[in-house]
């Protein structure tokens, strides 16, 4: 979509040609100064009953006399947040997108003008989710929307930080529509090696340096646990790294390690048969830092980043490992398997570990981790785990920031009691309580050498049902956590 930015008052918006204008008002009183023409149409319609300034009310009047848009849409958010904005809008485009709408328009109007960067950044997100349709194995797929234009009107004074924020939302809704694109894809398609050839195109694209390494390489560098969870799958695996220089090669580089399980039956430890399909969805932390790369890619912030993928499948066979098996880590650290369906921890253990020869500023691991995750947070926020309460704030930040949220979760020592093994130096589950947590306490046992962040995103990285796909998330809160550490 061609994103751009509009000089026009809030006064003069009846001389906005498009095909539609779109009016997000905030509050519950129509703002001052609105244009005089809009502002009759909005109070008709509350006098008949046909519209309120209340959240998630949306009306569409056509050939308004007075308006040069062909469309006017009065869309209330109720309250004038940012959060409000961004649902508002969306119901805004929804109102357009099915109804040949190809040039729109869209004005926040009754918000406070230190949030416009913000409302520019999440009209880009809005915008490219509105018009995204998965169809790369779905010929049947509908045709996408007709919208190719969205425009963001505002008054001179606010062009400067819309501009920024719009330039940021394109770029982090170019890595959401990816990451998106590479989880919905079935496991047939996505496999280790086709994620391999989408960070290599990104490589040369905005030339990165890319080294996708096989199982001979894997096998070199000692990482047991990554190979013992591979090597029950026919489907050969793939450890990725890429490097986006952006900075001097003295300055330490943000890591991120992404788990790419592109299918994950539990092995062994075979999972139930009822909705396994959705565990194509088991790459989404992959997926994420993959969609963050190419953003920063695009965005070329002053600093230096590494994206670290582990890809493989978690697969039962002859060949696969079986509850019990001890397999030693590229740490040295012996793991006794006991729950073959507990596989991210150990492919992400060995990717941590090699984390370290880039002497990181910090390491932050995203992954489809727990079904505990899920309970304990449903959709919402993503489970957070941090080594200090700096990065925690940082991450914290990030997510608030784009309205993609996290949320803290406890580290303390005594959730570690449970991962004792008579046949290893630990075993790769704990018991039932406190599921996620003793997953990130396992983790950390290998991040000891940097400081280091866990978001678990096994509730927010895709949705089940009629409206089945991935999410994308969470590209936004890592675009702008990697972004924060450049200042």
């Amino acid at each position: 979509m061609d994103f751009k930015v509009q000089a026009a008052e809030l006064n003069a918006l009846a001389t906005v040609g498009a095909d539609a204008l779109i009016v997000v008002l905030g509050g519950d009183t129509l703002p001052q100064g609105l244009d005089a023409a809009v502002a009759k149409q909005a109070q008709a319609a509350i006098k008949l009953g046909d519209f309120a300034l209340k959240g998630g009310q949306a009306l569409t009047l056509t050939h308004v006399d007075g308006i040069k848009a062909a469309r006017l849409v009065l869309v209330a958010s109720g309250k004038a947040t940012l959060a409000a904005a961004r649902n508002a809008l969306q119901a805004g485009l929804g109102q357009v997108k099915s109804r040949g709408v190809v040039n729109a328009a869209v004005v926040f109007a009754g918000f406070d003008a230190a949030l416009i960067e913000s409302l520019a950044e999440q009209t880009a997100i809005a915008g490219s989710d509105a018009v995204y349709i998965y169809r790369y194995t779905k010929p049947s797929a509908p045709e996408a929307p007709k919208l190719a234009k969205l425009a963001l009107l505002v008054g001179k004074a606010d062009q400067k930080a819309a501009k920024s924020g719009l330039v940021r939302g394109e770029s982090i809704a170019a890595g959401i529509e990816l990451a998106r694109e590479c989880a919905n894809r079935p496991a047939n398609y996505a496999t280790p090696t086709y994620l391999g050839e989408v960070v290599q195109g990104l490589g040369k694209t905005h030339g990165l340096k890319v080294e996708v390494m096989d199982r001979k390489a894997v096998e070199k560098l000692g990482m047991g646990s990554f190979l013992a969870v591979a090597q029950g799958s026919d489907e050969p695996l793939r450890f990725i790294v890429a490097r986006y220089d952006g900075a001097a090669k003295t300055v330490p580089p943000v890591v991120l390690v992404g788990k790419g399980i592109t299918f994950d039956t539990g092995g062994i430890s075979l999972k139930p048969g009822a909705e396994m399909d959705e565990m194509k969805f088991d790459m989404g932390g992959a997926a994420s830092v993959i969609g963050t790369l190419k953003a920063v890619a695009e965005l070329k912030p002053k600093l230096n980043l590494v994206v670290i993928v582990a890809a493989c499948e978690n697969m039962p066979s002859g060949r696969a490992v079986k509850p019990g098996d001890v397999v030693t880590s590229m740490s040295g650290q012996t793991i006794e398997i006991l729950n073959t369906d507990a596989e991210g921890r150990l492919i992400l253990c060995d990717a941590l570990t090699y984390a370290e020869r880039f002497k990181p500023a910090v390491v932050v691991d995203v992954a489809t981790l727990t079904g505990a995750c899920v309970i304990a947070l449903g959709g919402v926020r993503s489970g957070m785990y941090a080594s200090d309460d700096e990065l925690a704030d940082a991450l914290t930040t990030a997510g608030d920031a784009v309205l993609d949220p996290c949320w803290r979760m406890p580290l303390d020592d005594e959730y570690a009691e449970g991962l004792k093994s008579n046949f290893a130096d630990v075993p790769n589950i704990a018991g039932r309580a406190g599921g996620s947590i003793t997953a990130a306490k396992f983790l950390q046992r290998f991040a000891s050498k940097y400081r280091w962040g866990h978001l678990d995103i096994a509730g927010t990285a895709w949705k089940g049902g009629a409206a089945k796909g991935a999410t994308g998330r969470p590209v936004g809160l890592l675009t702008h956590f990697v972004l924060g550490q450049a200042k």
